[in-house]
């Protein structure tokens, strides 16, 4: 009684912050839930956690092993939960990390409220998937992929029945900000987004729901995204409503009063200010340019001979899914997961599914957090890297490599041309060596860091041995630069552990290409 009491405690603790927050004020419905959710995202900590992380968690606690219609309980929710938080403070600065037990509190009582029925207890492995997908950074393209992945058959078609439920999970987040009046579930919102009995791909899905306008129930989808993107913007103006200077966030220009901006503040709650009323068209804008340039730049649209260049396409995705390896036994889950924010765009250069991240099953047990220095664990991953490279080099031994271009015969390249061969050859060779650098690379930085630590903790006694270390100004300069000397190494070997997953990433596509064509037919010479 006394945990759920807390518990509940925490919830409404939540609601009040964002009562105070005076959200309600705002007129959009679009802009009030949007807000609404970015307030939770932050006290809970979630803009610091990315999709990919979110995926990788999903991974480590087996929920991608489980059906979507299955239940879980609170423990292995909690457990989940906490597992997010603490990959996270393992990849923050010590200053910078987060309080894992109250954001892991505040998040689970949320869930709960948003998504337990009847106080249960238990909450389906689907909603937590699409609430933790959702609430998440990253970009909205990333995390649509993945929900496409988790609603999508073995052909890559969209299954109807999984969208609508889909649109069930992800509209019980504005109700969990009381917003359900105006973004509420309904049998027919399918229909109204994809009319007929057509077949909808990975693409159809990507333009439909990432188009603008988008479909009306998920409007605020995008908003919360863009919010997140201007809050850092800071427009060196003054609102002309409530004469704040330089505010951030979205500006609105008025097209009829001259040169009347506002904040998004008196924006949103309708604040007026002399000739200028609401009914007025008003004009968004995330970013400031100086007159002088916003001049210059509307000159050279005048004198272009050729139209304005649109908004670039959203990128096209194969329409078919890819058939992913088990490597379960040969990559474990790493506990240092980089891609925090916004992933970048080389790592998703490579053709990878991402639903193959989370239909991996995992041999990790939940619950256990290894030291990010843990060298025992790092040897594993070594020898796991050398295995996975011996293998490439297995497959290419079976090329020869002296035969003469006529007689030349590749039988576990499925009878491609040599230049096809040599091409995979030194693709896996060059892997091999790349992987061979970072293993010697990583090896040396984990000594040396595990040097400076005895070594600081030598001088910790020392100092702590003579009474004060005040007293000592050479030894505290000295170990003032060995602890910044220890943060460089350590955010060193977290930038190499982010490149040895991406380069396992890209061997993944190599197997794949590997063992694909010892079984494709040669092709046909035209």
């Amino acid at each position: 009684m006394g945990e759920e009491g807390a518990s509940g405690s925490e919830h409404h603790r939540l609601l009040s912050e964002m009562r105070a927050q005076n959200l309600d004020m705002i007129r959009f419905a679009s802009y009030r839930t949007a807000c609404k959710l970015r307030f939770v995202q932050k006290k809970a900590n979630l803009h610091q956690v990315d999709i990919w992380n979110v995926i990788e968690a999903f991974r480590e606690n087996g929920l991608n092993t489980l059906e979507p219609q299955m239940e879980v309980n609170v423990s292995r929710l909690e457990t989940l939960i906490s597992s997010l938080y603490h990959n996270l403070n393992k990849r923050l600065p010590p200053a910078q990390q987060v309080h894992a037990e109250s954001s892991s509190g505040l998040l689970l009582n949320w869930l709960l409220s948003a998504y337990s029925a009847e106080n249960t207890g238990k909450i389906r492995v689907f909603s937590i998937k699409v609430a933790l997908a959702t609430m998440c950074a990253g970009k909205l393209m990333d995390k649509l992929r993945y929900i496409f992945s988790q609603i999508s058959d073995g052909n890559g078609q969209l299954v109807i029945w999984r969208f609508e439920d889909y649109l069930r999970e992800v509209l019980a987040l504005p109700a969990a900000v009381f917003e359900s009046p105006s973004f509420h579930y309904s049998s027919d919102l399918s229909a109204k987004i994809f009319v007929g009995s057509q077949k909808v791909t990975v693409n159809d899905f990507m333009d439909t729901m990432m188009s603008d306008p988008g479909p009306a129930c998920l409007v605020w989808l995008p908003l919360l995204h863009r919010l997140a993107g201007v809050e850092s913007v800071v427009h060196p103006i003054t609102c002309d409503a409530c004469h704040r200077e330089n505010f951030s966030g979205f500006r609105y220009r008025c097209q009829k009063c001259h040169n009347f901006q506002m904040c998004q503040d008196c924006f949103w709650r309708g604040r007026i200010f002399g000739s200028h009323t609401n009914e007025h068209e008003v004009k968004e804008y995330t970013s400031y340019k100086s007159p002088s340039k916003q001049i210059g730049h509307t000159l050279r649209k005048s004198f272009r001979c050729v139209p304005e260049k649109g908004r670039p396409n959203i990128p096209r995705f194969p329409e078919e899914p890819e058939k992913t390896l088990n490597l379960s036994h040969i990559v474990p889950p790493s506990p240092l997961p980089s891609h925090n924010g916004f992933p970048e765009s080389s790592f998703m250069s490579t053709q990878f599914d991402v639903g193959s991240m989370d239909s991996r099953s995992t041999t990790r047990s939940p619950g256990k957090y290894s030291s990010s220095l843990d060298s025992s664990r790092y040897d594993d991953e070594h020898r796991l890297i050398a295995r996975y490279a011996a293998r490439l080099a297995a497959e290419a031994r079976t090329v020869p490599r002296h035969s003469s271009r006529s007689s030349m015969h590749i039988p576990d390249l499925g009878g491609r041309a040599p230049s096809e061969g040599s091409l995979s050859l030194d693709s896996s060779r060059v892997q091999r060596e790349l992987i061979a650098q970072l293993e010697a690379k990583n090896k040396e930085i984990v000594r040396e860091i595990k040097r400076l630590k005895i070594q600081q903790d030598l001088e910790n006694a020392a100092l702590g041995s003579e009474g004060s270390s005040a007293d000592n100004p050479a030894l505290m300069s000295e170990l003032r630069a060995l602890r910044q000397r220890k943060d460089e190494l350590e955010g060193h070997l977290s930038s190499l552990q982010d490149s040895r997953r991406q380069l396992m990433v890209q061997l993944e596509g190599l197997m794949k290409l590997l063992k694909a064509s010892s079984v494709s037919p040669p092709p046909e010479r035209h």
